[in-house]
């Protein structure tokens, strides 16, 4: 008789612990083939963003679902810093979470509750749940807050000045900066390559690695990713599957369309 997967068993905490970069990239499409599709390709950790991309519970398990099957480890973003979005979200089974504009000490305090049963946090206990394997994972109980992975989510200058405080919060595992929302919060919406705005990026990456604690970013192209890689990030995310998606259309629409305006010489077909 074969024995079951430990489902208490972080896979996202054991590739930071391993050599090198995990790599991953954001799901954008919200649709569990996709999902699947990115995990078979080889990322090692797949973001499931409930903030910006219309999913539901429902939709976020057969994300899930999809993703198990695949060697990636997957993240969830939830909407909002809320103790009910990030109930439902552990028990639905992510065990690593993101907590988006954290600003402060006392907020990441709240994520953290959040993401743990007492006496260490406020998250409420249920016993038949993915998150527990339906009530087949022996000492579910005991072992499910230290499977939990947090991460604390910098999206502002203000965030971003608080780093060491938040970093020291108890329960926070990681932290990553948002570099969207931060150019746009600096002034610079939509421009992360903008110098004052790589400075941050830069900034960030050696105070985390003084501090000893992972910290993870996403950039556009492989090749701004190199560059957070050299800068010292601990895990990295590339575009989106939409992203890559829309890219690659359009790569191939602009390189078709000059036999297109050309058109059949050998007449109407």
């Amino acid at each position: 008789m074969t024995s079951s997967p430990d489902l208490l068993s972080n896979t996202f905490r054991q590739r930071l612990q391993q050599e090198g970069t995990p790599l991953g990239t954001w799901l954008m499409s919200g649709t569990s083939s996709t999902a699947e599709a990115m995990g078979r390709a080889g990322f090692d950790w797949l973001l499931v963003d409930q903030e910006h991309v219309p999913l539901d519970e429902t939709g976020t398990l057969h994300v899930l679902q999809a993703v198990a099957g695949t060697r990636a480890a997957a993240v969830v973003r939830l909407a909002a810093n809320d103790m009910v979005l990030c109930k439902r979200a552990l028990d639905l089974g992510a065990q690593t979470v993101m907590v988006p504009f954290v600003d402060s000490v006392d907020e990441a305090r709240r994520a953290v509750s959040y993401a743990k049963y007492p006496p260490l946090g406020i998250r409420g206990f249920a016993a038949v749940h993915r998150a527990s394997g339906y009530g087949t994972t022996p000492d579910y109980g005991r072992r499910a807050n230290d499977s939990v992975f947090t991460i604390i989510q910098l999206e502002t200058p203000k965030a971003v000045a608080a780093l060491e405080d938040i970093a020291a919060v108890e329960g926070v595992d990681a932290l990553f900066l948002g570099p969207g929302d931060l150019s746009a919060n600096m002034g610079h919406i939509g421009n992360i390559l903008h110098p004052d705005v790589q400075s941050v990026i830069a900034d960030v990456a050696a105070r985390c690695r003084k501090i000893g604690i992972p910290c993870g970013i996403v950039g556009p192209t492989p090749e701004v990713v190199s560059s957070f890689v050299a800068m010292g990030y601990s895990f990295v995310a590339v575009a989106s599957d939409l992203g890559m998606m829309m890219r690659q259309a359009t790569a191939f629409i602009q390189a078709i369309q000059p036999s297109l305006a050309q058109g059949f010489e050998g007449g109407v077909y």
